[in-house]
């Protein structure tokens, strides 16, 4: 059985969270250290029960605490080879003793009992990768950063039992809002976040049939609200909007299972 819960989502941190049997891995550890800690016994683990950490990519809110995390605790961290030289060129590494794995971006490995299969996605990153996580049955596809959708991207995420994806912005609140012109063009350009009804088209675009939990992540504080992302999910999938689920940046979500 596949289970998962998110620690946090959102600008000032992403980490989920997924088991399947004894192995536990983190994907992403945008926290800092002790909130990863705290955030883990809230869900009723501790940083033993962690056999490694997933980094998508080097931005902070996805990588910042994941190498002080694991060099406190002996964790493995798998990552592209490109995001290993970026993080170590902008001197996050410095003063920890972390033991890294480099993996291929289009091919599958394990840790532990959980097949890990990356795929490649645009992002404003050095090598960015998203993540389809296995018990070699059921999957959970998790997609946070994207500037748009591929292909590719879709035929990760077809089929899957769970998914979590990106629905960053609303596009109206975006450019109506207080940013600075440079990172709204950022954001929502090619290489950026995805807005809500990108996301919706992303998701009708996809075999949904064995989808069993589809939950919304990565919202903007500044630009999106849980009402407009939920809605635009459950147009996609047909459902309630009750149904669709919403990764919070305090709170996450807690523990949910594929059957």
């Amino acid at each position: 059985m596949l289970r998962f819960a998110s620690l946090g989502s959102g600008s000032k941190g992403n980490c989920l969270v997924a088991e399947v049997g004894r192995t536990r891995v983190l994907l992403d550890c945008g926290l800092a250290p002790r909130e990863t800690e705290r955030r883990l016994a809230r869900a009723g683990l501790a940083p033993a029960d962690i056999a490694g950490i997933l980094v998508t990519h080097e931005h902070d809110d996805h990588s910042g605490g994941a190498f002080g995390f694991a060099a406190a605790h002996g964790i493995a961290v798998y990552l592209t080879h490109g995001t290993l030289r970026a993080v170590q060129e902008a001197g996050k590494m410095s003063g920890t003793v972390v033991t890294t794995h480099e993996i291929n971006a289009r091919a599958a490995f394990a840790v532990g009992e959980i097949e890990v299969r990356p795929f490649t996605v645009p992002h404003d990153a050095r090598e960015p990768v998203q993540f389809v996580l296995s018990d070699g049955a059921a999957r959970l596809g998790v997609l946070t950063d994207l500037g748009a959708p591929t292909q590719h991207v879709s035929d990760a995420l077809s089929g899957c039992e769970a998914l979590l994806l990106e629905c960053n912005h609303d596009l109206e609140m975006l450019w109506g809002g207080g940013y600075p012109k440079w990172l709204k063009e950022r954001i929502a350009g090619p290489l950026g976040h995805l807005d809500n009804s990108t996301c919706e088209r992303l998701l009708a675009s996809i075999d949904r049939s064995r989808l069993q939990h589809v939950i919304c992540a990565h919202l903007s504080e500044q630009n999106n609200t849980p009402v407009l992302a939920r809605a635009a999910l459950a147009r996609a999938m047909g459902c309630e909007e009750a149904w669709v689920g919403v990764a919070t940046q305090g709170e996450g979500f807690g523990w949910r299972e594929i059957r």
